[in-house]
């Protein structure tokens, strides 16, 4: 019985990991919202969060990576370059500008189509192949097309207002209500989530071609973060030049939303390979929804968000499109391997770095977790 404990634990290590990563992931989104909501500058946002990570992951690269790590050289260096301009620069504006004009739920919701952006986007540059006749390919086409009519059905229909038992009698702050201001703003916010789930559909393609050149993942991911503060940074000033006020911040929720969330990118990005390697990319994607649910109870609780029927069927629908293309990528044998993965900078994403590698050949790269 001693002996049978350990075991249990350590059979259970993989399921507590990615548990605790979704709570982290659904965390930093009620932070995020928060601090966007006390008029904090999205852009000023991600560069204070990209600095966190790059000084987080960058010691370890440094340590762990200091034999192992191949020479840099210009051409690969212009890539990193190019490539931090997609994620974290790019995304990660889009990302937090839409959530600024929505919730933190629908937010979340919208991220779960990136599986779906980056099969159809590894499809048009033929780095996926579809046996229509296959019943797992069939599922991927299929699970594409309903996270789309999902997203559609969660902007576009918003039905009555779900009462919990503890938002009764409370007053809503609705981002995406019946007003034509409000409707504006969903639309806007809509259309920056899907840019950046393309943009970090790009990356991920992009980032796979430069491991096979450099593949030193733990310095890949702190060039990228640096790169991405840098970049970042010239972007939130050209935006915020005339208001330089943005980059102030004091102990509170800005500060807390930029330490906190640098700090769960740092995290997920161990955390998620070490799982990855030893279950695969398709058992830790397969907990994403969770922080789904974690956000909408938090959202709902702390943030006072509205809990919409639309918005539920919309998530649902996304969520089975979701696992349907999860199916037909567990499908993609003989391929699919858990030790063959891709590690990212940033978390949710890592996950679906790993899938592409695993149904795409010519991606795979001997010894990355």
């Amino acid at each position: 019985m001693e002996s049978s404990l350990p075991q249990l634990f350590n059979n259970a290590k993989p399921f507590l990991a990615v548990i605790l990563v979704q709570f982290g992931y659904a965390a930093m989104s009620i932070i995020a919202k928060f601090a966007l909501n006390q008029g904090m500058s999205p852009h000023v946002l991600v560069v204070y969060r990209m600095a966190v990570a790059s000084a987080l992951i960058a010691p370890f690269a440094i340590v762990l990576e200091r034999k192992s790590r191949p020479k840099m050289t210009l051409t690969i260096f212009a890539k990193i370059m190019l490539i931090s301009l997609l994620e974290p620069v790019l995304d990660h504006n889009l990302y937090y500008t839409g959530l600024k004009y929505t919730t933190a739920t629908f937010t979340t919701a919208m991220c779960n189509l990136l599986p779906t952006f980056t099969f159809a986007m590894a499809c048009i540059f033929k780095l996926e192949r579809v046996e229509i006749r296959r019943v797992h390919s069939q599922a991927k086409v299929v699970g594409t097309m309903v996270t789309v009519g999902g997203a559609m059905v969660m902007t576009l229909i918003k039905g009555p207002v779900l009462e919990l038992p503890w938002t009764k009698g409370r007053n809503h702050l609705d981002q995406s209500g019946a007003s034509g201001g409000h409707e504006h703003d969903l639309m806007k916010g809509t259309l920056m989530l899907m840019a950046g789930c393309c943009c970090w559909s790009c990356f991920i393609i992009s980032q796979a071609v430069i491991l096979k050149s450099y593949p030193a993942k733990l310095s890949l991911a702190a060039l990228i973060c640096t790169m991405g503060t840098v970049e970042g940074t010239i972007l939130a000033f050209a935006v915020e030049w005339r208001n330089t006020s943005v980059w102030l911040f004091h102990l509170d929720s800005k500060f807390i939303a930029a330490l906190y969330g640098g700090m769960i990118s740092a995290f997920a990005v161990t955390t998620l390979g070490s799982v990855m390697k030893k279950r695969g990319p398709v058992f830790v994607s397969a907990f994403n929804p969770l922080s789904l649910v974690i956000v909408a109870i938090l959202g709902s609780f702390l943030l006072a968000e509205e809990i919409c029927l639309g918005r539920v069927i919309g998530s649902i629908i996304i969520v089975i499109g979701l696992y349907l293309v999860l199916w037909g990528k567990s499908k993609d044998e003989p391929q699919s391997k858990p030790d063959s993965t891709l590690v990212r900078a940033d978390q949710q994403m890592a996950t679906i770095n790993d899938e592409i590698q695993s149904s795409s050949p010519w991606m795979r790269t001997e010894g990355h977790p």
